[in-house]
């Protein structure tokens, strides 16, 4: 089913105690940090009097949203799964979840992260990792299957840095969560647990109230089972703020599905240099298959090259480890944070704390960030970067002024790799490997969307990715509910959501 009223269920309340017990039913795959239990019980309540009463709020009043815990939610502990966070209690909303509070959505929890969205599989977290359903026992028990063979038990990821928010929607859990997407964190895991994720154009959502990882990348996600979801929830939260200079001031239109989009008008651009010799056989078969598919269509299919595609995962790490430097600057354990219990000086007040509040993964990203901005470094790496930088931006606007209204790559190089053996490799492998195809959109700002294609011969997920123009998430989003019609993805539960 999609968000839109009026749904499967009885009542709102009905909703949200099935979404509250799948929470306790899915509870070892570990997705939320926070449930809100009371909270959205009592919202449940006054939506299906508004509704009885013939007054939605909007078209997805009464519905259980999820949001990453790196969003501040009023009143609500906000721990960006990190030490340094774990008792903070945000006194405000995010503009995001301002906007979803107003349109009478339920807020059902908070969802665990990489600390502080820093990785690639949601592994880096103070709560532990969150797991992947796919492959899992639960997969079993939710379709129903009782003889579910235990050779497929096992404990894939649920990828990053979003991971929690995609198996909150992938298990009903929730009918939609919000990610956040800085180089891949919301399109990655919605790869490897089968359902869409959205990253909208830079500006087009609010970030304030969004603890700030990497402030020229960051952007507010989406992840839903269906693009129609996906299309509702960025209607209520894309727009102007004033808390967020950052914004553009101008409006995009609201997203209708409804319109039939003509496919013969549609170039779809392959960039040769996407083909990473990483890259899966199957994956690599799905983004053919998917080639071919919009050829049939009518669509004019044309290969294209983007030539810093190599340079890009260099330079997103660089930028973003400087931007982490001075982002977390701020964590000294005086205004708020972790405080250590050392009372021989500020100086060390202030070192102890920093070293106890953060993990391993963001103290190495601080250091190199650092290091990076040296005065005797400065040019060499950060000013480099951000001319390179400027270079892949031009490879995407060289590419929309031939005439290529979409580009069709793969999301991830594989399916989701199995948790022991993504824990033998470093922060930075994991990140590289993962995400070698989404971190050039960040660095453009265009929009981008993965969607769920097939299931491999395993039975774990695989999804494509597409992205568009800047400002143009309108047509995206078109082309992705055509093309999700033509593929029908094996959701993992029927008739829930």
């Amino acid at each position: 089913m999609t968000l839109v009223k009026k749904h499967i269920f009885e009542s709102s309340l009905d909703t949200c105690r099935l979404c509250l017990d799948r929470i306790s039913q899915i509870e070892a795959l570990n997705a939320f940090i926070t449930v809100l239990k009371d909270d959205a019980l009592n919202l449940a309540l006054e939506s299906d009097k508004r509704i009885s009463e013939g007054n939605p709020k909007s078209n997805i009043d009464g519905l259980p949203i999820a949001i990453k815990d790196n969003f501040c939610v009023r009143n609500v502990r906000t721990t960006c799964a990190s030490k340094m966070l774990k008792n903070f209690t945000s006194p405000y909303d995010a503009t995001v979840v301002k906007k979803l509070k107003d349109a009478g959505t339920l807020i059902i929890g908070k969802t665990n992260l990489d600390e502080f969205a820093m990785g690639s599989g949601t592994v880096d977290s103070i709560f532990g990792p969150t797991k992947n359903v796919w492959g899992s026992q639960i997969q079993g028990e939710l379709q129903g299957n009782s003889n579910f063979n235990s050779k497929f038990n096992q404990c894939y990821i649920a990828g990053g840095s979003s991971g929690g928010s995609a198996v909150a929607v992938a298990t009903g859990a929730s009918f939609a969560s919000i990610g956040s997407d800085t180089g891949g964190s919301t399109r990655n895991p919605a790869s490897y647990c089968g359902v869409v994720g959205f990253k909208p154009s830079y500006s087009v959502v609010s970030r304030h109230g969004l603890i700030p990882l990497t402030n020229s990348m960051d952007v507010p996600g989406i992840l839903a089972r269906k693009v129609e979801d996906v299309a509702s929830v960025f209607n209520i939260i894309s727009g102007p703020d004033d808390y967020d200079s950052t914004t553009s001031q101008n409006h995009l239109e609201q997203v209708d599905l409804n319109k039939k989009i003509d496919l013969r008008r549609i170039t779809i651009g392959i960039p040769k240099e996407y083909h990473s010799p990483l890259m899966s056989p199957e994956i690599l078969e799905t983004w053919q298959h998917i080639r071919k598919t919009f050829e049939t269509a009518g669509a004019s299919v044309k290969e294209v090259s983007m030539p810093h595609t190599q340079d890009s995962i260099v330079t997103y790490s660089i930028l973003n480890q400087c931007e982490v430097a001075s982002n977390m600057a701020r964590y000294s354990g005086i205004l708020f944070g972790h405080r250590c219990n050392s009372t021989v000086s500020t100086n060390q007040l202030i070192a102890e704390s920093r070293w106890e509040g953060f993990g391993p993964v963001v103290r190495d990203r601080i250091l190199a960030g650092n290091y990076f901005l040296l005065r005797k470094n400065y040019e060499k790496y950060f000013v480099k970067a951000m001319k390179v930088r400027r270079l892949i931006a031009d490879d995407f606007n060289n590419v929309w002024s031939k005439g290529i209204h979409i580009l069709l790559t793969p999301t991830t190089l594989t399916t989701a790799p199995l948790l022991s053996d993504f824990m033998l490799l470093d922060n930075r492998a994991q990140c590289s490997a993962q995400d070698y195809c989404t971190q050039p959109a960040n660095m453009a700002g265009c929009p981008a969307i993965s969607l769920p294609i097939c299931l491999s011969k395993e039975g774990l997920p695989i999804g494509l990715q597409m992205m568009s123009r800047n400002f143009e998430d309108p047509l995206l989003l078109s082309v992705a509910h055509w093309l999700q019609s033509v593929v029908s993805f094996p959701h993992l539960i029927s008739g829930v959501c």
